[in-house]
């Protein structure tokens, strides 16, 4: 398999999808032409069946999502979420941040699931695989058009981006904070400029997102930061930088995940490795195998988002006296909500001050 670093990409390589059963091999010639053109990103409408995800995995702080596109052109690295276009048969490598899906009836499959008798008012969150406000948010919308509907409804929604693109809906997000139905997580796992443009590269800078929680802490909204993810001799070392610096933008939490590797992100992250960092590669997936019992990833409920051992807990204990220095809450990953105000769709609507 061919590996280059593009322009704006975080995958190096295209691996085969796990679901594919016949792929295609290319004469070797187009293979590696192939490899030396940037792809573009494909923007196309996905229409879906259902809109809410829901989970019951313990070590997850909520129990219902909304994920508006399906692939992300921020083109993460290390993102966990990669493994999902296997289902498309589409590489989780490039593809995944090149081949963007979004879903055009959201909103209307929202209101359907919300006027179900059986429907039970429970904080949703938006992001919880793909960027809710990657590029493509800012033609198609869906993210704002769901927030609109989260108002209008009174029902509690969190946000989880990487993008300062979530100060665009700040109109919207200030009101639902005010009714105390909303918080947002902005994460921000480096801030060395030359490392984001090569594992996050279509993310805006550190500084932008140090802006956006500034400005949504200024007008009220429940803002946390996350360090996501914590990369063993990548960004470690960033930990108490990171966390200065989003308390100072007014942060009120912060937390952090252990790099995760599930399925092909573990061949998706180690050609990044290898291209990127190819002196401290052997070091990186041995402190991540220290991390993860000897493995390249440990996928056990209450471990797979801290890691294991000597070396995670010391990530911890950094982590925590970092935090109890600054005056950053760990204890609860989202903010308290209000469930009580839900306007099930058909219902009167009242006034905003009620």
């Amino acid at each position: 398999m061919s590996t280059r670093a593009h322009k704006g990409r975080g995958a190096v390589s295209a691996p085969v999808g796990r679901f594919e059963q016949r792929p295609v091999e290319l004469d070797a010639d187009v293979a590696f032409e192939q490899s030396q053109q940037a792809p573009a990103t494909i923007v196309r409408a996905m229409p879906a069946n259902s809109i809410i995800s829901t989970n019951n995995s313990p070590d997850i702080p909520f129990d219902q999502s909304i994920n508006p596109y399906q692939g992300c052109e921020h083109g993460c690295v290390y993102c966990y979420a990669r493994p999902s276009h296997s289902y498309l048969d589409l590489s989780p490598g490039l593809d995944f941040e090149t081949r963007i899906f979004y879903k055009p009836n959201a909103a209307s499959l929202l209101l359907n699931a919300w006027e179900k008798k059986a429907y039970v008012c429970k904080p949703i969150t938006i992001g919880a695989n793909t960027d809710p406000y990657q590029p493509t948010e800012k033609v198609h919308e869906i993210t704002r058009q769901l927030l609109e509907l989260f108002l209008k409804h009174r029902h509690p929604v969190n946000i989880i981006t990487k993008s300062n693109l979530v100060v665009r809906d700040l109109d919207l997000l200030t009101e639902l904070a005010r009714l105390k139905l909303c918080s947002v997580a902005i994460s921000v796992p480096t801030m060395n400029a030359e490392l984001k443009r090569a594992m996050e590269p279509r993310i805006p800078s550190a500084a932008a997102r140090l802006s956006a929680i500034k400005q949504l802490a200024e007008n009220g909204v429940p803002t946390s930061a996350l360090i996501a993810p914590v990369i063993p001799a990548i960004n470690d070392h960033e930990i108490e930088s990171i966390l200065e610096a989003v308390a100072g933008a007014g942060a009120e939490q912060a937390h952090y995940i252990f790099l995760r590797l599930p399925h092909e992100v573990q061949d998706i992250f180690t050609d990044w490795l290898a291209t990127h960092f190819p002196d401290r590669r052997e070091r990186v997936m041995s402190l991540i195998r220290q991390a993860s019992g000897g493995r390249n990833y440990d996928s056990r409920f209450g471990v797979r988002q801290t890691g294991r051992g000597a070396y995670a807990e010391m990530l911890a204990s950094r982590f925590q006296a970092g935090c109890r220095k600054l005056g950053l809450n760990t204890e609860h990953y989202q903010h308290a909500l209000d469930c009580e105000r839900f306007l099930r769709p058909g219902a009167q609507q009242l006034g905003l001050d009620f």
